[in-house]
C-alpha cells in the first residue's frame, strides 16, 4: 500500500493592523470603585423620622365677617400635639396667635395678645390616684386638684384648692347616682360660710328624675322618653318657676320640639328634618325674642369637619324678626379642613 500524505501546515497568523506586531495587548478596563457603605446611624434616623401631618381648619362666619384658622400637627409619634390658632377680618388684619403644646402629662398655652402662659399638668399615681394642677404665670394664680377613686366602682373623692390659698379646699364626693360638693364661700368681706351643692339622679315611673341644688335653689326635673315621645317637666324652688318640654318623633327623619315657661309665658318650637346623615333642615320660632328662623346644615351638625363630605361643613340661616320683616337677614358659616 502507498504511504498516506501528511496534513498541510496551518496558515500563518496575520498581524493586527491596529497594533504593531511587537506591541502587547491593551490592558483591561479599570474596575469600578466600590460605593461607600451607608452610615447605619443615619439610616436608622432617616427611617424613623417622618414629616408630621399638618391639619389646617378654616371657618368663616358671615355675621361677624371673621375668618377663624387653626393649624395643628402631631409630634413625637403622636405623643404630643402642637396647635396654632388665629383669626383675621375682612380687611386682612390678623390677630395675635394662640399657641398650644399638648401632651398627656403637660400642656402649655401661650397667648401673644396678652402675653400670658397657662400650664396644665396631670400625673397618675397608681390606678386610683391622680394629681392635676393649672397655673397662670402672668396672673400668678392656679389650682391644684387631687382625685382618688374609691374601691367601689363609680365612687370618687376630689379635693381642689386655689393657690395662693385663701381658705378651705373644695371637697367633692362622686357616687353612681350623682355628686355632692362642699366649699367655702365669702358672703361678705369678713364672713365666710360653707356651701353645699349637689346633684342626684334616679329612676322614677319609667323615667329619670334629677334634683339639682345650687346657691340655695333646688331644681327638680323629670324626663320621660321612649322611641316616639319625650316629656320633660321641671320646677325651681323656692321661686316655683314651672316649665316643660315636649318632643315628638314622627319617623326616623322628622322631629318636633316644643318648650313652654309658665313663669314668663315664653315659648319656642323647633321642627327638624334630616336627609341622611349629612343634610339637615331646621325651622323654629322663639317668642322671647319674637324671631322666626330656618337653617340648612350640610354636614353633621354636631360632628367634626373631618367626617363631613369633602371635609367641609356649611350652614345657611335665615332670621325673620316678627316686628320688622324687612330686616330679615341671611347668614352662613363655612368650615373646611385640609390634611397636608
Amino acid at each position: 500500500m502507498a504511504e498516506s500524505a501528511a496534513p498541510p501546515p496551518p496558515p500563518p497568523t496575520l498581524p493586527n493592523p491596529n497594533y504593531p506586531a511587537d506591541s502587547p495587548p491593551p490592558p483591561p478596563p479599570p474596575a469600578p470603585s466600590p460605593s461607600p457603605s451607608p452610615n447605619p446611624i443615619l439610616s436608622c434616623f432617616s427611617s424613623k423620622i417622618k414629616r408630621p401631618s399638618v391639619r389646617v381648619t378654616s371657618e368663616f362666619d358671615s355675621d361677624s365677617s371673621v375668618f377663624f384658622h387653626k393649624v395643628s400637627c402631631k409630634l413625637f409619634d403622636s405623643l404630643a400635639k402642637l396647635k396654632v390658632s388665629f383669626n383675621n377680618d375682612h380687611k386682612g388684619e390678623v390677630s395675635p396667635p394662640h399657641v398650644s403644646f399638648i401632651s398627656q402629662y403637660l400642656s402649655i398655652h401661650y397667648s401673644f395678645e396678652d402675653q400670658s402662659t397657662l400650664l396644665n399638668s396631670s400625673v397618675d399615681v397608681g390606678p386610683r390616684l391622680q394629681f392635676r394642677a393649672s397655673h397662670d404665670l402672668k396672673a400668678q394664680q392656679g389650682e391644684a386638684t387631687m382625685v382618688a377613686k374609691l374601691a367601689d366602682p363609680g365612687y370618687a373623692f376630689q379635693l381642689s384648692s386655689p393657690f395662693p390659698s385663701a381658705g378651705l379646699p373644695k371637697a367633692t364626693l362622686k357616687f353612681p347616682l350623682g355628686e355632692v360638693t362642699l366649699e367655702e364661700k365669702e358672703e361678705e368681706e369678713t364672713n365666710k360660710m360653707l356651701s353645699i351643692n349637689g346633684i342626684v339622679k334616679g329612676q322614677l315611673l319609667n323615667g329619670l328624675c334629677t334634683a339639682h341644688y345650687m346657691d340655695e335653689e333646688l331644681k327638680l326635673r323629670y324626663s320621660f322618653k321612649d322611641e316616639e315621645l319625650s316629656f320633660i317637666p321641671s320646677i325651681s324652688l323656692p321661686s316655683n318657676a314651672l316649665s316643660f318640654a315636649f318632643k315628638r318623633r314622627f319617623g326616623p327623619s322628622d322631629k318636633l320640639s316644643y318648650w313652654y315657661n309658665f313663669d314668663s309665658n315664653y315659648w319656642s318650637t323647633v321642627y327638624k328634618h334630616t336627609y341622611g346623615k349629612d343634610l339637615k333642615l331646621k325651622a323654629g320660632y322663639d317668642s322671647e325674642v319674637r324671631l322666626g328662623w330656618a337653617s340648612l346644615w350640610v354636614g353633621d351638625e354636631g360632628g367634626k369637619a373631618k367626617t363631613a363630605p369633602l371635609k367641609m361643613k356649611v350652614q345657611f340661616m335665615l332670621q325673620v324678626p316678627q316686628d320688622d320683616i324687612r330686616s330679615s337677614a341671611l347668614m352662613f358659616r363655612v368650615k373646611k379642613r385640609w390634611d397636608i
